[in-house]
């Protein structure tokens, strides 16, 4: 008799026990497909050398090596206000889970591009009036002053691209058990896409121009991590590099003026984001 009580008991047991598992609720971060997520960030940039093609009525002139620089607007509150939003260097993306582990997604990364101004480049070509633009130019030799060329696109170089990624969670290499409260992702991936730049350019004493334009296209690759706060919020941190060819850069308001250029980025960028289900 006791021991029919003893199997009873231990019977009962393992049903109650197997009962509360099958009623544990799944954690939510489990799985990703059917998913929106969507982010606003900020970004810093680096460019490789470029040779820069100028041609128009009068003039049909490469620079070479021409080097630039970002320019960044610090910790600001222009990140956040609707109305200067185009001033700092921004990134913004939705993106959509086909699968737990892969997604789509469409972007814009607004990067900043500035000729560096008043050193010394070789060209080749020809121009109007040498002497009137540059200190001591030569057969092959000239400075990037002012009043030659500004050459920028400050609002800017937008890549506006479609995207392919994977995403793992890696929270477990971390001993993260419940990801609903924290969860650590490990992303990667690929995209593709058109330039859109607004370009500040004055060139050979014409009047400054800075119109919006379709100028050419770009490939890029990513990596980066993101780290989800109760479920529905998360910090992302990134680096994207790619290549852009833009062969189609107005310089000025005239359509026979024109500019064409390729060279390679490096951007890091840092973003905040929410995540949620349809």
């Amino acid at each position: 008799m006791n021991h029919s009580f003893l199997a009873l008991f231990l019977i009962l047991c393992c049903f109650f026990s197997q009962q509360n598992k099958a009623q544990t609720p799944e954690q939510y971060t489990a799985h990703n497909k059917g998913k929106i997520y969507f982010f606003w960030g900020g970004n810093r940039d680096m460019y490789s050398k470029s040779d820069i093609h100028f041609v128009g009525e009068d003039y049909d002139f490469t620079l070479y090596d021409v080097t630039a620089h970002d320019k960044p607007n610090g910790w600001h509150v222009n990140y956040i206000n609707p109305a200067r939003m185009t001033i700092p260097q921004t990134n913004a993306r939705v993106g959509y889970f086909i699968s737990d582990h892969y997604n789509i997604s469409l972007g814009v990364d607004h990067m900043k591009y500035v000729m560096n101004q008043n050193i010394r480049v070789h060209y080749s070509g020809y121009y109007p009036n040498p002497e009137t633009y540059n200190e001591n130019p030569s057969a092959d030799e000239l400075t990037l002053d002012e009043d030659f060329l500004t050459f920028e696109h400050t609002d800017g170089l937008n890549y506006v691209d479609a995207e392919f990624s994977r995403v793992d969670d890696i929270s477990a290499l971390f001993k993260i058990r419940n990801t609903d409260k924290i969860q650590l992702n490990v992303y990667e991936g690929a995209g593709v896409g058109v330039l859109y730049p607004r370009s500040n350019t004055k060139l050979l004493g014409k009047a400054r121009y800075d119109e919006f334009h379709v100028a050419g296209m770009g490939v890029s690759l990513k990596t980066g991590l993101y780290l989800t706060f109760f479920k529905h919020f998360f910090i992302a941190e990134e680096i994207k590099g790619g290549f852009i060819k833009m062969n189609d850069i107005r310089t000025t308001a005239s359509k026979a003026d024109q500019a064409e250029q390729q060279f390679w980025f490096l951007q890091n960028m840092l973003a905040i984001g929410g995540i949620i289900q349809f």
